[in-house]
C-alpha cells in the first residue's frame, strides 16, 4: 500500500470511528429545560412511529367497526375456528406483525425512534385471574418481545420508547383504545389495578434501567375519564382537576425512580392525552409532557396550547400520537411540529388502510369474518382459518403494500417543495401512463385538489382527502372498481395531475385520455412543460374508452406534462401515447 493510500486509509478508519463513537455516544435521553437531548447536551428531535396493532389490536385497523376490543375479535374469531386455532392466529399475529425487518426500513427511511404500544396481559395477569389479588403473576412473552424490539432498534441506533396502551382493567371509556371490558370495573374504580399498573412500571424500569436505547417511559396512553362529572363528561374533556390521574403518575414516576434514576418519564394529560387541568407543574426533574394532535388545523393555533404549557412550566414536549390523515396534512403538521422543535411520532406503522406507510393486504376469505364480526353471515370454520392465518402472513413486512408517497410526504416534502416522479415513466411509441402515477410532491407542484385532508376538529365534520381510500394517500381521489381496475375519480374543475416523462425518440405523439363519464361528460386539456398544448378538449359521456386528445411535438429527454380539469365530473385511468401517423 502506498504512503498516501495509507494516509487515505487511516483516514477513512478514523472518520468511521468517530462516526460509530457519536452513534454510540449519545446515551440516554434527558429533559433539558424546553428540550429532550442526549449525553452531550445536543438536541434531540424524535421522529418515531408507534407499532399500533401489534400487542394491542383495535378494530378499525381490522375493518372491525362493531365490538372493536381485542378480547371480543378474539372471542369471535374463537367461536369460528375454536380455540387451539385461535391461539395459533395470535401467535402467528405477534410473531409476523413487527420483526427486525420492520424496525430495519425505519431507518433507511429516517425514523430515529419507536413507540411501542404495551398491552398489559403480555406482562401479567388480569387482577380478576390472579389468586391473590394483592399479588402479581410475571408472564414472559411481553418481556422477551420487548427485549427482541430493544435489540433490533440498538441495532439501528433508533430509540425505543415504552407505551402503556392497555392498562390494567383499561383507563377510559373509549374501550377499544386500552382493550377495556366495560363490564367490569376501570383502572380508576380498582385499587388493585392502579397498585398493578405501579408494579409493572417498576418492574420494566428495573429490567431497563441502564438501557440507552430506551427513550423513555410513556406511563399511561391516553386516559379518556371523568372524574368530576362522570355523567357528562364520560371522556374527561372538561375535567378541571384530574386529581385520581395525577396521583397515580406521581405514584408510577415514584416506584420508577426507586430503580431508575435515568429515564425520561413521558406524562399524558386527560381527554385522549391533552387535558392537564390539575396535574401541573412536573414532580420530577426528567419529565416530559405527551400531547395528541388529530383531524385538525395545522397553523400555530393549533398547537398554541403545547407551545405555551412548555413555556409555562419549562419542559419539554412531544407530540407521542398523530397521523391517520392524507399526506397534506402529514406535511403540514410534520413542518409546523419541526420549526417549533416539536418532536413526534406517527401512528401507526401498519394496519389493512393506506395512510400508513405499510398496508397490510386483505383477502377474500378474511374480509367474511370481518363481516361476521361487524353482523354478517357467518362463514364456515375452513373458511375463516384460512382467512385468518392468511391475514397473519399477509403482516410480514414482504408481504405488505410499502406506500413511498406516505413516507415521501414525512420526510421529503415538509422542507422541500419540489416534485419527483413517482415511477420512471419513459415514452415510446406505444405507452400508456396510469393516470393514478402522477409525480410525489405537494399540493400545487405535483397536483392539484380542491379537498385534501381531513380537518374535521376543526371545521366542521369535513373529512377531505383521497375519497377512494386506494392506492394512495394525497388529496386525489382514487378508487378501484369490481376487476380492480385502479382510476383518479370525482375530478373538479380547476384541478390538475402532473407527470414528470422521459421521452426515448423525438417525434410527435398522439395523446389518449381513458375515460368514463355520466350524461354531462367534461373537458380537459393538456400542458407540456408549462406551455397549453392541448386546449377544452371534449370528454364524452359514456363507459371507459380511449379518446385522441390530439397531437404534440415531443422532443428526446425530460419534460413534465400536466392533465388539467377544466371542467370536472369524469373519471381518468390512462394517458396513452401513440407515434402520430
Amino acid at each position: 500500500m502506498s504512503h498516501n493510500r495509507f494516509l487515505r486509509f487511516a483516514f477513512l478508519l478514523v472518520a468511521l470511528a468517530a462516526s460509530c463513537y457519536h452513534l454510540s455516544a449519545q446515551g440516554f435521553l434527558r429533559a433539558d429545560g424546553q428540550r429532550i437531548v442526549n449525553e452531550k447536551g445536543e438536541n434531540v428531535l424524535l421522529r418515531g412511529i408507534g407499532l399500533g396493532g401489534w400487542m394491542l389490536q383495535e378494530g378499525y385497523m381490522l375493518h372491525i367497526n362493531k365490538e372493536g376490543q381485542q378480547h371480543l375479535i378474539r372471542k369471535k374469531i374463537d367461536s369460528l375456528i375454536g380455540p387451539e386455532k385461535t391461539k395459533e392466529f395470535y401467535d402467528a399475529w405477534l410473531a409476523n406483525n413487527t420483526r427486525k425487518t420492520d424496525i430495519d426500513s425505519l431507518k433507511k427511511w429516517g425514523f430515529n425512534s419507536v413507540r411501542l404500544p404495551m398491552h398489559f396481559d403480555l406482562y401479567t395477569l388480569p387482577v380478576d385471574q390472579e389468586k391473590d389479588s394483592t399479588k402479581d403473576t410475571w408472564l414472559t412473552k411481553g418481556f422477551e418481545m420487548t427485549d427482541k424490539l430493544l435489540a433490533w432498534c440498538k441495532a439501528n441506533k433508533i430509540y425505543l420508547i415504552l407505551d402503556l396502551h392497555a392498562a390494567p382493567s383499561g383507563q377510559g371509556n373509549d374501550l377499544n383504545i386500552s382493550d377495556r371490558d366495560g363490564s367490569k370495573p376501570s383502572l380508576w374504580q380498582s385499587s388493585n389495578s392502579q397498585r398493578k399498573t405501579i408494579a409493572l412500571w417498576k418492574k420494566l424500569a428495573e429490567r431497563y434501567a441502564n438501557e440507552p436505547w430506551i427513550g423513555g417511559y410513556d406511563i399511561i396512553n391516553e386516559p379518556n375519564w371523568g372524574f368530576d362529572d362522570p355523567a357528562n363528561d364520560r371522556n374527561g374533556l372538561k375535567e378541571q382537576h384530574n386529581a385520581p390521574l395525577k396521583k397515580l403518575m406521581e405514584d408510577i414516576t415514584t416506584a420508577i425512580r426507586q430503580v431508575d434514576k435515568k429515564h425520561i418519564v413521558i406524562i399524558e394529560g386527560n381527554g385522549w392525552g391533552n387535558n392537564y387541568n390539575g396535574i401541573l407543574p412536573t414532580w420530577d426533574n426528567n419529565m416530559v409532557l405527551s400531547f395528541h394532535k388529530y383531524w385538525n388545523y395545522n397553523d400555530t393555533n393549533s398547537i398554541r396550547h403545547i407551545i405555551n404549557t412548555r413555556t409555562k412550566y419549562n419542559v419539554p414536549v412531544w407530540v407521542g400520537e398523530t397521523g391517520e390523515n392524507s399526506n397534506v396534512w402529514y406535511t403540514e403538521a410534520i413542518r409546523l411540529m419541526e420549526d417549533h422543535n416539536i418532536g413526534w411520532a406517527w401512528w401507526p406503522l401498519k394496519k389493512l388502510g393506506n395512510n400508513n406507510p405499510l398496508e397490510v393486504k386483505s383477502n377474500p376469505d378474511y374480509d367474511k369474518v370481518a363481516a361476521y364480526i361487524n353482523g354478517g353471515p357467518k362463514p364456515d370454520a375452513a373458511t375463516a382459518y384460512k382467512g385468518v392465518m392468511t391475514l397473519a402472513n399477509a403482516l410480514k413486512t414482504e408481504n405488505n403494500i410499502v406506500h413511498r408517497d406516505v413516507i415521501d410526504a414525512m420526510f421529503r416534502q415538509p422542507h422541500n417543495a419540489t416534485a419527483i416522479p413517482f415511477k420512471s415513466n419513459v415514452i415510446t411509441n406505444n405507452t400508456v401512463l396510469s393516470a393514478v402515477d402522477y409525480d410525489l410532491g405537494i399540493n400545487g407542484v405535483a397536483y392539484f385538489d380542491k379537498d385534501t385532508a381531513d380537518y374535521h376538529v376543526s371545521k366542521n365534520n369535513s373529512r377531505g382527502g383521497n375519497r377512494g381510500r386506494t392506492y394512495r394517500n394525497d388529496g386525489v381521489d382514487i378508487t378501484k372498481d369490481s376487476l380492480n381496475n385502479i382510476y383518479v375519480m370525482s375530478t373538479e374543475a380547476g384541478e390538475w395531475l402532473q407527470y414528470t416523462v422521459t421521452v426515448s425518440k423525438t417525434g410527435k405523439y398522439a395523446i389518449g385520455l381513458t375515460t368514463a363519464a355520466k350524461a354531462d361528460g367534461g373537458k380537459a386539456a393538456i400542458s407540456l412543460d408549462g406551455v397549453a398544448a392541448i386546449n377544452d378538449f371534449v370528454i364524452p359521456a359514456g363507459n371507459w374508452a380511449t379518446h385522441t386528445a390530439g397531437n404534440i411535438e415531443l422532443s428526446k429527454g425530460r419534460h413534465v406534462l400536466r392533465v388539467q380539469i377544466v371542467e370536472g365530473g369524469f373519471n381518468l385511468k390512462d394517458i396513452s401515447f401513440t407515434a402520430a401517423k
